[in-house]
């Protein structure tokens, strides 16, 4: 086994079974497809569906809210921005397999890239070693992010959004109207239109997601100061 696996294992106390399946997530589908090897793509499929019970069983057993709070608090805690968090925060990119092309392009550091592999992380853990040893990297990553977020207001600013102008039976689209930046860091600029035609708000992030958030968020500031005037 490769010295930066035994390290990703010995970070969080694993010990394969099956070393291959780790190295299986480690791999992003431009190194599979030069090597003519299989990607972390079926394991990310495995890893999402187990990051989605794991976060919804911890928000449970902590938030005393209807189901409709904890679905929304789910979501904030499994989207991208919050899986790159999570693969930033150990340092995750260091240990994938990139093909030429996306090295080159600074791949390691690519939110979409972090986001899979997290993912795929936590699916070879399931599939090799069962849900009690995937804990060891959510009680160590994820958890601890949830629990500083459980008493946040609600970020979801789309939601807010779309609530308010259904109550009127209007209808909202989000528009990325620009890209710019190196790929590895690629700025995003949403823009919100109400009925296709009413400019509601202007956003950017690193992002298309966070860029829409940001948009609408500003389309929710600009209702709010219409209404004080």
């Amino acid at each position: 086994m490769n010295k930066p696996l035994k390290e990703l294992e010995a970070l969080f106390d694993l010990s394969f079974n099956n070393i291959v399946l780790l190295e299986r997530a480690m791999t992003h589908s431009s190194y599979a497809n030069e090597n003519n090897t299989l990607s972390n793509e079926r394991l990310e499929f495995i890893g999402d569906a187990v990051l989605d019970l794991t976060v919804a069983k911890y928000l449970y057993d902590n938030i005393p809210e209807a189901e409709g709070i904890l679905t929304k608090k789910r979501a904030q805690e499994v989207c991208e921005d919050a899986l790159v968090d999570y693969a930033k925060s150990f340092n995750l990119g260091k240990y994938l397999l990139l093909g030429k092309g996306e090295e080159l392009s600074l791949g390691r550091s690519k939110p979409g890239i972090l986001a899979d592999a997290f993912e795929a992380f936590l699916g070879a853990i399931y599939i090799d070693k069962g849900i009690k040893e995937t804990y060891k990297v959510l009680n160590k990553i994820v958890f601890p992010h949830v629990k500083n977020n459980l008493d946040k207001d609600d970020a979801d600013y789309k939601s807010k959004l779309q609530e308010l102008v259904q109550s009127d039976k209007r209808t909202l689209h989000y528009e990325i109207i620009s890209e710019t930046g190196p790929a590895h860091e690629r700025v995003f600029v949403s823009r919100v239109y109400m009925d296709d035609v009413i400019v509601m708000g202007e956003g950017s992030g690193k992002t298309k997601k966070e860029a829409e958030q940001k948009a609408a968020f500003s389309a929710l500031k600009k209702l709010a100061d219409s209404r004080d005037e």
